[in-house]
């Protein structure tokens, strides 16, 4: 199916409320149109799901957490995206100058077949699954969001890397007329980032174009994002536009512009501190007064899954490679 024939479908096909709290129904409708997940902001809040146990499956594979989610408000309203601006809500206010179709991806590298393919393509073949993760971000603040997406190393096998690709790069869109940030120099656009290979093909680590059975918001990243559970919140880059399999670590926006505060893996760790705060608790994002007034919980190492990713670190000194 198209992406204009995608559109054509009743909106409330995907967005009913009802939709949501059926999750396999929601599931299986994104499978049959995967486009979908491809649009800008849908602006409707959708109510909390069910409270449902998680399976020991689920448990084990880090793809579920039982924990409460964070609203849809809170989530769209409060996050950093400095191509919209500095300010917690600035994403949010600006971001809808942001288009997001068409839209396409530039891979290349050291990989067998590399291209620009439009992002329909990209993910062509490809089930969206739900993951429900924690984000913890640098700053001391989390939250626990509904993904949607796929496997980023589902995609990248598609390319055919080589031997030589040893690292994997992204690359953000930085486009003046549509990002107001962008005019000023508070990084080196565009934004960067990267991961090891094998942490890009961890089954944890996603490509999210939804988020609560929606369509990925232009303030969260729109159309595709990074989502690596395990890392800070700022290794998960938006708004992506390109994708490059290197042999050396590539640089990265944050450790640019403040290496001495920001590394490479940027694993949650609770043991190394940020050179201006303690990283050993964080404030979980649930209302307004949770933003400055939460109380602190502690931060689990690896933001707790330690259990799927801690041995790809094994032997690594983690104050060095922070």
């Amino acid at each position: 199916m198209s992406l204009r024939d995608a559109l054509r479908i009743p909106s409330s096909a995907i967005t009913d409320e009802s939709v949501y709290r059926q999750r396999r129904q929601l599931l299986a409708a994104f499978a049959a149109a995967p486009a979908l997940t491809l649009t800008g902001c849908a602006e409707a809040e959708p109510p909390p799901p069910p409270k449902t146990a998680i399976t020991p499956e689920q448990a084990r594979s880090g793809f579920r957490t039982d924990e409460e989610l964070t609203t849809w408000d809170d989530i769209t309203t409060y996050n950093n995206f400095y191509e919209f601006g500095t300010r917690k809500n600035d994403p949010s206010n600006a971001a809808k100058t942001l288009r997001t179709r068409p839209w396409s991806v530039a891979v290349g590298g050291e990989c067998a077949k590399p291209g620009t393919i439009a992002l329909d393509d990209l993910l062509k073949g490809l089930k969206p699954e739900e993951r429900v993760y924690r984000m913890r971000c640098v700053e001391g603040w989390s939250m626990v969001i509904p993904w949607l997406g796929v496997p980023l190393g589902e995609v990248l096998k598609k390319f055919e890397p080589n031997s030589k690709a040893k690292y994997v790069a992204f690359t953000s869109l930085a486009d003046p007329r549509q990002m107001p940030g962008v005019r000023y120099r508070s990084i080196n656009w565009p934004y960067t980032e990267g991961l090891r290979m094998d942490e890009a093909m961890h089954p944890l680590t996603l490509l999210a174009t939804g988020l609560y059975g929606k369509p990925l918001p232009q303030q969260n990243g729109a159309p595709l994002r990074l989502v690596v559970p395990w890392k800070y919140g700022f290794k998960g880059i938006k708004s992506i536009v390109e994708i490059k399999f290197v042999e050396k670590m590539p640089e990265t926006a944050w450790h640019d512009l403040q290496p001495s505060e920001y590394g490479f893996f940027s694993n949650v760790n609770p043991n190394v501190d940020h050179p201006r705060w303690s990283q050993k608790t964080e404030r979980r994002i649930a209302g307004k007064a949770s933003k400055l007034f939460a109380d602190r919980i502690a931060t689990r190492m690896y933001n707790g899954y330690g259990e799927q990713v801690a041995s790809m670190y094994a032997g690594l000194d983690l104050k060095k490679w922070f």
